[in-house]
């Protein structure tokens, strides 16, 4: 079977999936160890049988819920390439609002410290530590086999990252100049009617208690304590958890709160300064 053919069978066993056809060159590429363009260009090129099978094997896994990041065990994140597989949440695009606005404090404040916290793979701890100059980052995930993940991210994108196993703050000795953290925000309740996909990551990176606010609480009546004078705090949130989020930073104190939306508009990002 050649690579067109090949390309059109996943596309029809996905064909439920509005992604179809992008999730077969994506997983076919890596596979073959090629860049997309080259599956345009060599569509007549016959692909050897053993690949064949695995691929119409992968292809099921993704037609029955399994992310495709976890099959090909990479996510592009802030224009990095990042390790991900069942142990860790799949960066999404709109995280990258978060790291953005971590920058932009960085650039109006002196920002030397910044603690990561509920890391996973280490996304946005590796990217701020990637773009920002003489700032130390320190990334914690209660999780070891996520941190494993994070080291090796670090590794993979060449920057010094200090991690530490923590169970939110428990561990956590130092003060920093500004905490960022993407935490569990999905009620649980919400996560059994959500995605197949979505189901198949962590519970444990999804799970953020009976109204989805349970980190958010933590973060905000513990995190005071972490930060420098003038330091700050900033979240990602759900979409609908705009209000919610600044009344719990409101109530314990903070001041200049305010919300970042994502590129569709939706609020994402909460910041909070002491």
């Amino acid at each position: 079977m050649n690579i067109k053919d090949l390309l059109k069978l996943g596309t029809k066993i996905l064909e439920n999936d509005e992604d179809a056809s992008l999730k077969s060159k994506i997983l076919l590429s890596n596979m073959l160890k090629v860049r997309r363009e080259y599956l345009v260009i060599s569509s007549d090129k016959e692909v050897p049988e053993n690949i064949v099978q695995d691929f119409k094997n992968k292809i099921e896994e993704i037609r029955n819920g399994r992310p495709i990041q976890y099959i090909t065990n990479t996510q592009e994140f802030m224009g990095l390439n990042f390790y991900v597989d069942e142990n860790v949440l799949i960066p999404q695009p709109d995280t990258e609002v978060l790291v953005e606005e971590v920058i932009n404090i960085w650039k109006q404040n002196v920002t030397k410290k910044i603690l990561d916290i509920c890391t996973g793979s280490g996304a946005i701890a590796v990217s701020l530590k990637k773009q920002l100059e003489n700032v130390e980052v320190t990334a914690s995930d209660i999780s070891s086999s996520a941190l494993e993940i994070a080291k090796k991210n670090a590794k993979n994108n060449d920057v010094e990252v200090q991690f530490i196993c923590s169970d939110m703050f428990e561990n956590i000795t130092s003060k920093f100049d500004l905490i960022v953290s993407n935490p569990p925000y999905i009620e649980n309740s919400v996560i059994k009617i959500l995605a197949k996909e979505v189901q198949n990551e962590p519970y444990i990176a999804l799970a953020g208690g009976e109204d989805g606010l349970s980190f958010y609480r933590i973060i905000a009546k513990q995190g005071k304590q972490f930060l420098q004078s003038n330091g700050a705090i900033a979240v990602e949130i759900g979409y609908n958890q705009k209000e919610s989020v600044m009344k719990l930073f409101e109530v314990e104190g903070y001041k200049e709160i305010y919300c970042k939306k994502d590129y569709s508009g939706n609020n994402r990002v909460v910041v909070a300064r002491i």
